[in-house]
């Protein structure tokens, strides 16, 4: 495994050239800031920016497989050459007691896809904010690290940043899974959540359906409310 450049440890994705043929898939997540809901101020600009480049790092080094994690309001990313799925994961599918969305891009040379196995946590719901306050040894955990995960050189509000910003463990693990386990021939629901369906089926249950439906509502509120 190789990481990338990172501004933290003082490098810099827009200097950062790849080999081709060298690696087997890439992994990225692209600052979110311009892309969440949360944001008031208008997006900078460095999020596509940043999105350009992840496909610029990966059209030049020629991996087999991309993956690429986001907020929910992050654009396509669709790359010539690559099949393309997008999956929306919530932490609390895969065990936590974190509610956490994101949203999961995916393409393969070969056509292949990732084929997510979910569960139901049921319990208390948490989220953990990248300026959380609460003790970090709390935020930890509900990120699925253990309570006492420190990086030395970070101070509190750094640590805490990264801790907040990271993708919750149980739901990596089941990523990773899901990628070494890649999928040919197969059909998965069209509501992105990755589960398999078979026959004529398009959705994999009543949920994933009204969810759909609901999608497909709002977008045709927006595109309404827009033409006036």
């Amino acid at each position: 495994m190789v990481r990338g450049p990172d501004l933290i440890f003082g490098g810099d994705i827009r200097a950062f050239y790849p080999p081709p043929g060298r690696f087997d898939g890439v992994i990225g997540g692209p600052p979110c800031q311009d892309f969440s809901k949360a944001r008031r101020d208008v997006p900078t600009g460095q999020g596509v920016e940043m999105l350009n480049h992840f496909k610029r790092v990966v059209l030049q080094s020629k991996p087999k497989w991309f993956l690429a994690e986001n907020v929910p309001g992050v654009p396509d990313i669709r790359i010539e050459g690559y099949s393309w799925q997008r999956l929306d994961l919530n932490a609390s599918d895969f065990g936590t007691q974190q509610r956490r969305l994101r949203h999961v891009q995916f393409g393969s040379l070969d056509g292949s896809q990732l084929v997510i196995d979910r569960q139901k946590t049921c319990g208390h719901f948490s989220t953990v904010l990248a300026n959380d306050s609460r003790p970090i040894s709390e935020i930890a955990i509900l990120q699925g690290l253990p309570e006492d995960f420190d990086i030395p050189s970070f101070t509190r509000s750094a640590l805490v940043r990264a801790i907040g910003n990271g993708v919750p463990y149980a739901l990596a693990r089941a990523l990773a899974h899901a990628v070494i386990n890649r999928q040919s021939g197969v059909t998965v629901c069209a509501c992105s959540c990755g589960r398999r369906v078979t026959g004529k089926q398009q959705y994999a249950n009543g949920a994933c359906r009204k969810r759909v439906f609901d999608r497909r509502t709002v977008t045709g509120q927006a595109l309404i409310h827009l033409d006036k």
